[in-house]
């Protein structure tokens, strides 16, 4: 979206490619953008039944995106490194549409991968060993201003936090991570905290974190849980500290300034969030968890400690700061525009 933004600011007319059962089909109309729909599913990794659903929309989704090729006559295609991404962008490269594709992560994806040796330039959101040439483009991670402009005053008012205590954040995520979410509610459930969390479980867990805050006696005035916001800038904007996975958000993050208590998800592929953890740490910007040693007492030892130490946390802000890169989007949408030769 981010990126879709920075190519109509420069006049393009941009348009979408989805499969209509994520959250596109929300998110791509009400941000006044064109969605066509293409039958497309991932990649089953180990065999089973849903193998030949996989085949099906090879052909099907082939046909799809031929169609809407075909229709749109795009003088560029641009993919974000997911499945949908694949189709579209082989069957663009091979029409000689100039191609680009961005990889968010540490890792290159399967998808990008496989398209890297057709399409004409490759956009990195972090730097990758052995991927350097005129192909090859750092740029960071394309930010929107939803992020760029989020500040600590209105996130506080968003979610009804005190201006006189520190935040600490806690998120996984849109579906959420059980470890961190258990942990968690573990830690600082009980109240009597000198600072106040504010909690995004995901909806996966809402239900299970919100009983076992309930079970628990003690003051939850501090103790703010939110099953999702699609305000989470603002929320990042409003902490101190962030406690996380480290996907690819680990940038946003940056972009932000925060100090950040990392936890890969440990069957990420690639581990490339146990590599983003590392980046960040190795700065200075981050502390990372093992998700194997997270418990309770940790979590809730290693917060305390990071909030207590104000010069600290001012120093892991500065780094983080230093490592973001904001005018991604700007300069992929630039790139964009050099390879359609306008």
């Amino acid at each position: 979206m981010a990126l879709a933004d920075a190519l109509r600011e420069q006049g393009a007319r941009v348009s979408f490619i989805g499969t209509g059962r994520g959250l596109e089909r929300e998110l791509v109309p009400e941000a006044g953008y064109e969605l066509d729909l293409a039958d497309l599913r991932g990649l089953e990794r180990r065999f089973s039944p849903r193998i030949f659903l996989f085949l099906w929309s090879l052909l099907k989704g082939s046909a799809d995106c031929l169609r809407i090729l075909r229709r749109r006559r795009p003088q560029a295609v641009a993919g974000g490194g997911g499945y949908v991404s694949a189709v579209p962008l082989f069957w663009a490269a091979l029409r000689r549409t100039p191609t680009l594709i961005v990889e968010l992560d540490s890792h290159m994806g399967l998808a990008n991968r496989s398209l890297t040796p057709l399409v004409n330039r490759v956009a990195l959101a972090f730097p990758i060993e052995g991927l350097e040439g005129d192909k090859y483009l750092q740029t960071g991670r394309p930010m929107g201003q939803q992020l760029l402009g989020a500040t600590a005053e209105r996130g506080r008012e968003l979610f009804g936090l005190r201006e006189d205590l520190k935040t600490v954040l806690v998120t996984g995520g849109s579906l959420g991570a059980r470890s961190l979410n258990m942990a968690c509610v573990e830690a600082f459930s009980r109240g009597g905290m000198p600072f106040q969390v504010l909690h995004v479980s995901g909806r996966r867990d809402y239900e299970m974190v919100r009983r076992r805050l309930k079970q628990e006696d003690g003051d939850h005035g501090n103790y703010h849980l939110l099953d999702y916001t699609n305000d989470l800038p603002q929320a990042v904007a409003a902490a101190d500290l962030v406690v996380s996975r480290s996907g690819a958000s680990v940038l946003e993050i940056a972009a932000l300034g925060k100090p950040s208590i990392l936890v890969p998800y440990p069957h990420a592929t690639g581990d490339h969030q146990r590599k983003n953890a590392e980046w960040m740490a190795a700065a200075g910007a981050a502390e990372l968890i093992d998700d194997s040693r997270l418990d309770a007492r940790l979590l809730a030892d290693r917060v305390s400690e990071l909030l207590a130490d104000d010069e600290r946390l001012r120093r892991m802000a500065e780094s983080s700061g230093g490592l973001a890169r904001r005018d991604g989007a700007a300069r992929i949408a630039g790139e964009i525009y050099a390879i359609a030769g306008r």
